[in-house]
């Protein structure tokens, strides 16, 4: 495994594998990283002959007042995670490196970033969309792998490659959840004994909407309602909400396309996000269109 923390020396590495005919993959992270993270790297390094992970704490995703300098870092740590996960090649650059004197061009990704978290983080999807535009730039992916743990996230992104026309395939993995149910999250560890205790509530109330969903329930309304009664063991609760799988668009009545149940708030000081996604069967479907 190399590290690099140019762009000129990623492409140099890049524009090797390319001429031998490798496969390249990618993951791009903020580091602070955990086995959901790892698992992403597992992916690529069964579908591509390289897999490059970039560990970048991307400051135009943060907004006032957010955790940009407390945010967790361990550089070594993630190192030897991803060298034990089997990455090939991890791009570490500063941040003059991404953001240089100047600069000034950034992506704009629309409609999607305005609902769910957008409402709460205004321009957090423009930096994001921003450095993942640039990242894909620099490393120039086949594929590149992001966890569905942040699905507006994964949205936004996919509808930025399919907008913009870049050749990338965007591979959405299923959250990882600690052994309790909790999304494994670089966040997590902002969190007390007793609030890591309660983080469970958040999945519980989305495990509580699943099931229901899963055993015919199809009234968003009640399924809400479902997933908010154990989310009161939170400090604070910014959304919880259905919402079209591909659109984000609120979701109310029944259901009858793919969704997802997102929810976002606070747990003492540390704000936490998940989701489910519900698919309606083959056969719903066909009685709804009837």
């Amino acid at each position: 495994m190399e590290t690099v923390t140019t762009v000129a020396a990623l492409r140099q590495r890049i524009t090797a594998a390319r001429k031998a005919g490798k496969r390249i993959g990618l993951v791009p992270t903020m580091g602070f990283l955990h086995d959901g993270h790892l698992t992403l790297v597992r992916e690529s390094v069964a579908a591509c002959d390289v897999t490059v992970v970039s560990i970048f704490v991307n400051p135009t995703q943060f907004g006032e007042n957010e955790d940009l300098s407390s945010y967790p870092r361990d550089t070594e740590r993630d190192l030897t995670l991803c060298e034990s996960a089997g990455a090939d090649l991890i791009f570490m650059p500063p941040v003059s490196e991404v953001y240089p004197e100047g600069f000034q061009t950034y992506v704009e990704p629309g409609p999607l970033a305005e609902p769910l978290c957008g409402t709460f983080r205004p321009g957090h999807f423009r930096g994001v969309a921003t450095v993942v535009a640039k990242l894909f730039n620099m490393v120039q992916p086949d594929r590149a792998y992001f966890g569905r743990k942040d699905f507006q996230q994964t949205v936004v992104v996919r509808r930025m490659v399919r907008d913009l026309d870049m050749p990338v395939d965007v591979v959405a993995i299923d959250t990882v959840r600690e052994q309790d149910g909790v999304a494994m999250s670089s966040r997590n560890a902002y969190l007390g004994e007793e609030e890591r205790a309660r983080a469970r509530c958040i999945f519980q109330g989305l495990f509580a909407a699943q099931w229901a969903f899963d055993n015919g329930e199809r009234q968003s309304g009640r399924l809400v309602d479902l997933a908010r009664e154990p989310m009161s063991a939170m400090d604070s609760l910014q959304y919880l909400e259905i919402v079209d799988a591909e659109t984000l668009q609120s979701v109310n009545g029944t259901i009858d396309r793919p969704v997802a149940i997102c929810v976002a708030g606070y747990i003492g000081k540390t704000r936490l996000i998940d989701n489910v996604v519900l698919a309606p069967s083959e056969a719903d479907l066909v009685q709804s269109a009837a």
